[in-house]
C-alpha cells in the first residue's frame, strides 16, 4: 500500500462502535460490519453526499461542526439500529402488534424507521439539555445561594456539577454488560485506524499491537465540548436570572459544537506538545469508553475499514476529522 495514500485516507477516516460491530466512515461512504449470529461477518456499504457538496455554507468553519454533529447523531442512530438487525437482536417475535404500532405503520409506511430515528435524536438532545444544562443550572443556583449569589461563583459551581454528572454517567454506563462489549468494539475501531495510520498491514496481530486511544475520538469531542461550554459560559453567561441562563446556554450550543469540532479537527491534523496537552482530557476519558478487544472484534473492525478503502479513491486533499 502506498504510504502517501494511507496517511491521507487515514486522516479522513472515522468510526463508531455499534452492537456487535464497527462502522468506519470515509469522505463519501461508510461501511458497517457486524458479527452475525452464525459467527460470520456481514458488511453493508452506504454512500452519501458530503454536506459541503450540497451547499458551500455547510463547509464553512464553525458551521461545518454543527452540521457534522447533527449528521453524526442521525448516522449513529441509523447504524446502531442496523447493527441490531444484523446481529439478530430484532428477531424476537411478538404475538400481536398493538393498535398504536399498526397505526404508525399504516400512517408512515416505509418512512416510519426514518421518523423514529429523527424522533430519537430529538429526544436525545432534549435529555442532554435537561441533564447538562437545566439540572446544573438548578443545582448551581441553589448552592450559590450560600455564597452570596455571585454569577461568577455560580458559573464555577455549575461547571463542577456538569463535570461530575458527565463522569458519573460515563462510569455508570460503562458497568453495563452490553455497553462493555460496545466499548471493546470501540477499542477495536481505534486500534484498527491507528494501525492503518501507522502504515502497517491490516492484520489481527498488527492491530492488536496498536493503541486503543485516538485524538479524533467522539469521546474526546464530548470532553472538548464540556471544556469549551464552560469557557463560553464564563464569558457570555453573566446573569443570575434562571430562565435567561438556561436560554443563553441553549442558544450558544451551536457555537460550542462548532468550536469543539474545529479544535478536534486541528488536533487530528497536528502532533506537538500543545496538541497533546489539549487532547489529554479526551484521551484520559477513553480509559473508560474503550477496552481491549478480542481477536474476533478486531476482525470485524478490519473488515469494516477494508470495505471503506476499497471504495475511497486516492485523494491528496484529505482533511477529514473523526
Amino acid at each position: 500500500m502506498n504510504k502517501k495514500k494511507s496517511c491521507n485516507l487515514g486522516k479522513g477516516i472515522g468510526g463508531q462502535a455499534v452492537i456487535e460491530g464497527v462502522m468506519m466512515r470515509g469522505k463519501k461512504m461508510y461501511s458497517l460490519s457486524v458479527r452475525t449470529p452464525d459467527k460470520g461477518i456481514k458488511t453493508v456499504k452506504t454512500f452519501f453526499k458530503p454536506a459541503k457538496d450540497k451547499c458551500f455554507i455547510w463547509g464553512l468553519p464553525i458551521v461545518r461542526g454543527v452540521v457534522a454533529f447533527v449528521d453524526s447523531l442521525v448516522t449513529g442512530m441509523k447504524v446502531t439500529m442496523k447493527s441490531a438487525e444484523l446481529a439478530g437482536l430484532d428477531d424476537i417475535e411478538y404475538d400481536k402488534e398493538s393498535k398504536f404500532e399498526m397505526w404508525l405503520e399504516k400512517k408512515f409506511g416505509d418512512k416510519l424507521a426514518d421518523y423514529l430515528i429523527y424522533f430519537s435524536v430529538f429526544v436525545s438532545i432534549i435529555l442532554c439539555i435537561g441533564l447538562f444544562i437545566f439540572l446544573p443550572t438548578v443545582l448551581g443556583g441553589w448552592i450559590n445561594g450560600f455564597f452570596g449569589n455571585d454569577p461568577g461563583v455560580r458559573g464555577a459551581i455549575e461547571s463542577v456539577i456538569k463535570v461530575l454528572i458527565f463522569l458519573g454517567y460515563m462510569i455508570l454506563v460503562s458497568q453495563m454488560k452490553d455497553i462493555k462489549r460496545v466499548f471493546m468494539y470501540h477499542g477495536a475501531e481505534h486500534k484498527t485506524i491507528n494501525c492503518f495510520e501507522s502504515d502497517m498491514e491490516l492484520t489481527v496481530d498488527n492491530v492488536r499491537k496498536s493503541t486503543r486511544f485516538h485524538k479524533r475520538c467522539g469521546t474526546s469531542f464530548l470532553v472538548i465540548v464540556m471544556i469549551i461550554s464552560i469557557i463560553v459560559a464564563f464569558i457570555f453567561v453573566k446573569t443570575n436570572i434562571f430562565w435567561l441562563r438556561v436560554a443563553l446556554r441553549i442558544i450558544l450550543l451551536p457555537v460550542i459544537a462548532g468550536l469543539s469540532y474545529e479544535v478536534i479537527r486541528w488536533a487530528g491534523r497536528h502532533d506537538n506538545l500543545l496538541v497533546n496537552i489539549v487532547s489529554f482530557p479526551g484521551i484520559a476519558m477513553q480509559l473508560i469508553t474503550t477496552s481491549e478487544p478480542d481477536d474476533s472484534m478486531i476482525e470485524v473492525a478490519i473488515a469494516s475499514l477494508k470495505a471503506v478503502l476499497e471504495e475511497e479513491p486516492e485523494d491528496d486533499s484529505s482533511t477529514g476529522c473523526k
